[in-house]
């Protein structure tokens, strides 16, 4: 799962804001343009032909699919570390809407990054003391949105430079999306529209850079990709559907949710999701790449996990009216983003209804 570690400049936070803002410099310092990594001799060779990789990869973005060219991807950082920021996102118990926490350049967001893990799981914490359900997961990347660009960028890390060819792809593909468009206090759209971006970016990248070796290996690992997200997104309706009944019966002098049966339905959908889940992993030949969500997973990390799939096929369907045309799809996502959040939320619905291009 991809996330973006956003500016927090003014946050009331001062702890927060210095961890933050430390946590980042320490990243720029480590980054090295990729030509010095080239030249060292004590780089090992297969990073180096990924660095290069990394680049063809870059440039594709930019000359095909209308992404930034800027300094971002243009130097390459080797963290001690397995992700490079790990966020915390929180939910009622019965509710799949995220606690959001609000900074004055980023808007309000529906997670909390860290750069320290057990900062995370601290904070984690204390959202449960506070009666919520709360996850921490690791982000492998992160945007600045292109605040960052005097500085050198956002880098290629460690944390990602060796993922599968289309991941690699997709996962630049993605973060360059967010400096083409970013809404404040709308995570859904922005997750939506890179995602959509990542997607089909790189179905054209594949198709046309990729050998059939790499295809047919993106092309198993998106496979199960699909089948886990569809899987998700039938279980997030059956818990919203019985959270809803829960929004009616306690709030305003009914039975409390144990009462009226909720809590047995969410422990009866997550019990399902479980069972399904082990069932698409005997499907893959035991080969679980999500055994760690899904054996976590809660209100908090179904309520994260929407903001990356509500808008896809929104988005895929504004691309399909001008298939190929991609400074159409950034001008047409730019004009959405102007709009009122009500209206922008309403010409998304009725894009839904439209059928979108293969990704």
């Amino acid at each position: 799962m991809l996330a973006v570690a956003l500016l927090t400049t003014g946050c009331a936070d001062t702890a927060y804001l210095i961890g933050s803002a430390t946590g980042h410099l320490k990243i720029l310092k480590a980054a090295q343009p990729v030509d010095y990594w080239l030249t060292e001799d004590s780089t090992p060779p297969a990073l180096k032909q990924r660095l290069l990789l990394a680049q063809d990869i870059r440039r594709f973005a930019v000359s095909n699919l209308q992404l930034p060219d800027n300094a971002s991807y243009q130097r390459y950082a080797q963290l001690p570390r397995r992700a490079v920021v790990w966020n915390v996102v929180g939910a009622p118990a019965y509710s799949l809407t995220l606690k959001t926490w609000c900074f004055p350049v980023a808007g309000c967001v529906g997670y909390r990054g860290y750069f320290d893990e057990q900062d995370a799981k601290l904070e984690a914490q204390a959202l449960r003391a506070q009666g919520l359900e709360a996850s921490v997961y690791g982000v492998p990347a992160y945007s600045t949105l292109g605040w960052m660009n005097w500085l050198g960028g956002d880098p290629l890390l460690s944390t990602f430079i060796q993922y599968p060819q289309g991941e690699l792809a997709r996962m630049i593909f993605h973060e360059l999306a967010h400096q083409v468009v970013y809404v404040k206090d709308d995570t859904a759209f922005n997750e939506s529209y890179a995602t959509a971006v990542e997607r089909l970016g790189s179905a054209a990248w594949l198709a046309s850079q990729a050998n059939p070796a790499v295809q047919a290996e993106y092309a198993t690992f998106d496979a199960r990709r699909q089948a886990f997200r569809a899987l998700t997104a039938n279980t997030r309706q059956q818990l919203k559907e019985i959270y809803a009944e829960h929004d009616n019966s306690g709030s305003d002098g009914g039975q409390p949710p144990e009462a009226g049966g909720q809590a047995a339905r969410k422990a009866a959908a997550y019990a399902e999701f479980r069972r399904a889940y082990a069932q698409l992993k005997q499907d893959w030949g035991g080969q679980g790449p999500y055994d760690a969500w899904v054996a976590n997973a809660n209100n908090a990390a179904f309520g994260a996990l929407a903001a990356y799939d509500d808008w896809v096929t929104a988005f895929e369907a504004l691309f399909n009216r001008q298939p190929g045309d991609w400074r159409a799809l950034h001008a047409a996502v730019r004009q959405l983003a102007e709009l009122p959040r009500a209206e922008r939320t309403r010409r998304l619905q009725q894009l839904l209804a439209e059928k979108p291009s293969p990704p």
